[in-house]
């Protein structure tokens, strides 16, 4: 960490602990973009677990309004797993604190209840069954190396782009059968379904409508190409001919693309990322790995741990729930903190520290728990794998060279660029 760095977070706990706690809206995305927030997580954990903000009445929070925040991992994996009290379902606000808009509803799997859900989650996910990762895992090697072996050595350039973004974009247009030169279109209507308008992704909601409008335009018209088909091993002709999926409303089907889009580009990308600002501040730990290769088996869900790429899940109560001594009333919004429950020190130990061979390294909640738990989690994770075991291979050093540039976002917590240099 650099000076800079450690003024920034003493002062941000300064002030985490002289603001009132009806006063804290962790959902503020410039707690995220600052990396700001983790003093008031850790104060509400200790201090008022789960927490009930009013809403403050101005700017961004007038979309969001009232809500609850599930800072605890015990509590947390409670809410998670009562998916018959807790719903996700988009008609009554969906998976993100921000409702759809009235006329703008987009069903998808992970925003509806089961038995729903089950049935289209069905549907996709043979797509990362383990027969089908062993036969993805030498194309994602080969385009690995690919990437790696293409990247300038002796200059700064950006991982983000060059190496997470390409890498993930990558896989999804291979998972989808899409046009392999037109994939950064992925990479966009990723970005501009999960942002914050006026970030400098979007600027107003009528431009996300109109951006989605026509990645549901595009994906029409790959889907009336593989209908009549004899049905591929892609997402796209799963959704075609599967008997759960084969009749769904136009927005329903933009709803699962941007939900395969998103699961599959912004977890993995700010994990790839993630994991290498993290032993760069961490050289104890790069140094133990660079000894023993093996250990990044452990380090992959350690880094997934770490990073948390989606900060929250949230739910809305279908009845009166009592949680931790308080009562979350029908109708409320209830925001389950993953970023704050894979901190949890009542839970896990040393949480704030980045160690490679944690004995339990998969006790995180990044992937969620219950019936939503991540459809591509494994998928995830042989990614990360992939790349750390290429990155041993070539580079006896990535030097990162500055600070990372975060999205302006409490829901997905990433990295809009993070400059690095690769010694010539």
């Amino acid at each position: 960490m650099s000076d800079g760095s450690i003024d920034l977070a003493k002062d941000a706990r300064a002030r985490a602990y002289a603001t009132p706690l009806e006063e804290f809206n962790v959902a503020d995305p410039e707690l995220f973009r600052t990396d700001s927030f983790w003093p008031y997580f850790e104060r509400l954990r200790k201090e008022d677990p789960v927490h009930y903000f009013a809403g403050a009445g101005t700017g961004e929070e007038d979309d969001i309004g009232p809500y609850w925040s599930v800072t605890r991992y015990k509590d947390i994996m409670e809410v998670d797993t009562s998916h018959q009290v807790f719903s996700s379902d988009a008609h009554l606000g969906g998976i993100t604190l921000r409702n759809f808009d009235e006329d703008f509803v987009l069903p998808m799997f992970i925003a509806m209840d089961p038995p729903k859900h089950d049935v289209q989650r069905k549907t996709v996910s043979p797509i990362v069954s383990p027969a089908n990762l062993a036969l993805l895992e030498g194309t994602i090697r080969e385009r690995v190396g690919e990437i790696f072996d293409a990247l300038p050595r002796g200059e700064t350039f950006d991982w983000v782009d060059k190496v997470s973004i390409e890498l993930t974009t990558q896989m999804l247009a291979t998972l989808f059968d899409f046009p392999w030169e037109e994939r950064r279109k992925l990479t966009r209507w990723s970005d501009v379904a999960t942002a914050v308008p006026g970030s400098g992704v979007i600027e107003t909601e009528e431009q996300r409508r109109e951006e989605l409008l026509e990645c549901l335009a595009y994906f029409t018209e790959l889907w009336n190409q593989r209908v009549n088909g004899e049905g591929g091993n892609d997402l796209i002709s799963m959704l075609a001919h599967g008997e759960a999926t084969r009749n769904m409303e136009p927005f329903e089907y933009l709803g699962n693309i941007i939900l395969l889009i998103v699961g599959g580009n912004d977890t993995t990308r700010n994990s790839i990322t993630g994991g290498l600002l993290a032993l760069s501040q961490n050289p104890d730990q790069e140094a133990k790995l660079r000894a023993n290769p093996d250990l990044v088996t452990s380090m992959v869900p350690e880094i997934i741990r770490w990073q948390t790429p989606l900060a929250y899940m949230r739910r809305t109560a279908l009845q009166d729930y009592e949680l931790a001594g308080k009562t979350i009333r029908k109708g409320d919004k209830v925001a389950m903190w993953y970023v704050s429950g894979n901190r949890d020190e009542t839970e896990i130990d040393n949480p704030n520290a980045f160690i490679i061979d944690r004995p339990r390294p998969r006790q995180h909640l990044s992937f969620g728990f219950g019936i939503h738990r991540c459809v591509g989690n494994r998928l995830a994770e042989l990614q990360l794998k992939i790349v750390w075991e290429e990155i041993l291979k070539r580079f006896p050093k990535i030097e990162v060279m500055g600070e990372p540039r975060r999205v302006y976002s409490s829901f997905v917590k990433g990295y809009e660029t993070l400059p690095v240099r690769i010694p010539a």
